[in-house]
C-alpha cells in the first residue's frame, strides 16, 4: 500500500493539548477530546470540506482526505483549474468532517425537550501548502485509490496514464489545532437516550442510533 511518509513523529499527540481558540461552539458535554477517538472519526469519515479564502470570501471544495502516519498532517488534491488553488498556498485553512447525523424529536423523550439534531463532527485547522510533483501526486492518489478500493472484493488496480497526474495539484496541510463535537443527547436522562436510540433504528439511522449507543452514559449540561 502507498503511505504518505511520516513528518515530525512525537508531534501528533501535542495537538490536542494547544491552547484551543473560538471556531466552534462546543458545550462541554458534547467535547471529545481523546485523539485516538477523533482521529479515528475522522479516518473513517475522511470525505470532509476544504475550507479557505478566495478574493476575500469563502470557498469550499468537497474532497476525499488522507491522514499522514503520524497525523501531523493531511492531504488531498484539487482540480488544477479549481479556483480555489489560487490563493491556499500559505493560507490557515479548516477542513470539516461530518459523521451520521438525524433529526430529534422532543415528543421521543419522556420529559420536556426542544427539537434539536444529533450529529458528530470534526475540524482540523492548518497551513497549507500544494505541490505538482508527479512523484508525489502520485502516492497520494494510489493511497486513496487503496483506501477506498480495499473494501470490495476486486478492487480496482491503478492504469490511470501518467499524464492524467498533471491535471491535479496536491494539497498538503499541516496540522495546527483539532476540535471534535459528538452531540448525541449526552444532557439527556438516560432513559430519553434509550428512546432516541430505538427511534432512530425504526426510522433507519442506525449509524447515529449505534453512536450514541456507544457514548451513553456519558451525562453532562449545555
Amino acid at each position: 500500500m502507498p503511505t504518505i511518509a511520516n513528518t515530525r513523529p512525537g508531534l501528533a499527540h501535542l495537538l490536542l493539548k494547544l491552547e484551543p481558540k473560538e471556531s466552534m461552539y462546543i458545550p462541554r458535554c458534547f467535547e471529545v477530546t481523546d485523539r485516538e477517538e477523533i482521529f479515528g472519526f475522522i479516518e473513517a469519515n475522511a470525505f470532509g470540506q476544504l475550507i479557505s479564502n478566495v478574493d476575500g470570501r469563502p470557498f469550499s471544495t468537497h474532497l476525499p482526505f488522507l491522514l499522514s502516519e503520524d497525523r501531523t498532517k493531511i492531504f488531498a488534491h484539487l482540480a488544477g483549474q479549481n479556483t480555489q488553488l489560487r490563493e491556499i498556498a500559505g493560507q490557515e485553512v479548516l477542513v470539516s468532517f461530518e459523521g451520521p447525523h438525524d433529526y430529534i424529536s422532543p415528543a421521543w423523550y419522556a420529559g420536556p425537550g426542544v427539537p434539536t439534531w444529533n450529529y458528530q463532527a470534526a475540524h482540523i485547522y492548518g497551513h497549507c501548502r500544494v505541490f505538482e510533483d508527479s512523484d508525489r501526486l502520485k502516492t497520494l492518489v494510489d493511497a486513496l485509490t487503496h483506501q477506498y478500493e480495499s473494501g470490495f472484493e476486486q478492487p480496482w488496480q491503478p492504469t490511470y496514464k501518467a499524464a492524467m497526474l498533471g491535471a491535479i495539484v496536491g494539497v498538503e496541510i499541516s496540522i495546527s489545532e483539532v476540535q471534535c463535537k459528538y452531540k448525541l443527547s449526552q444532557n439527556r436522562p438516560a432513559i430519553d437516550q434509550e428512546q432516541v436510540i430505538r427511534q432512530l433504528n425504526r426510522a433507519g439511522s442506525k449509524r447515529l442510533a449505534a453512536a450514541m449507543a456507544l457514548n451513553s452514559g456519558q451525562q453532562g449540561s449545555d
